[in-house]
């Protein structure tokens, strides 16, 4: 671990009352559904991360519109040490085009109901649900009921 968090950014996508999520291959919270995501590039910024990651985890083309939130990724060792910090931004992006398809640090894409989630249909990480209804709450002032 660094002596610092590590940015990354969350690409959130709502389309047709359904939200993109993705099965992590890796740690943390391998195994689980989360947002398409990864690291910034220095230079990048995190909405340009956001898309961009969108695209090589799972083929959809997307237009990053805003930010949503943060969330702090913190898992500690047993002896309290910091294994990982994460401080991830959440990004709402626009669907413009593609299919999902799992690639790259991912085992499975898909579409959810954007109810399945919030009533806990998947095996998620933590705060997905939060911010799948903050995602919801935008996308309805964003795009109208199209999303």
């Amino acid at each position: 671990m660094t002596n610092h968090p590590k940015l990354a950014a969350l690409a959130v996508v709502i389309r047709d009352s359904m939200v993109l999520l993705v099965k992590r291959r890796n740690d943390p919270d391998a195994g689980l559904w989360g947002f398409p995501g990864g690291h910034v590039d220095l230079g990048e910024t995190a909405m340009d991360a956001a898309a961009r990651e969108l695209l090589e985890e799972t083929t959809i083309v997307s237009h990053p519109v805003h930010y949503l939130t943060n969330v702090d990724v913190i898992e500690v060792d047993e002896s309290n040490a910091v294994k990982f910090h994460f401080l991830l931004v959440a990004v709402l992006c626009e669907y413009i085009s593609g299919e999902p398809l799992a690639r790259d640090d991912v085992s499975e894409a898909r579409w959810w109901p954007v109810d399945g989630v919030l009533k806990g249909a998947a095996s998620c990480s933590k705060d997905v649900d939060g911010v799948v209804q903050l995602a919801v709450d935008s996308s309805a002032r964003s795009f109208g009921s199209s999303q």
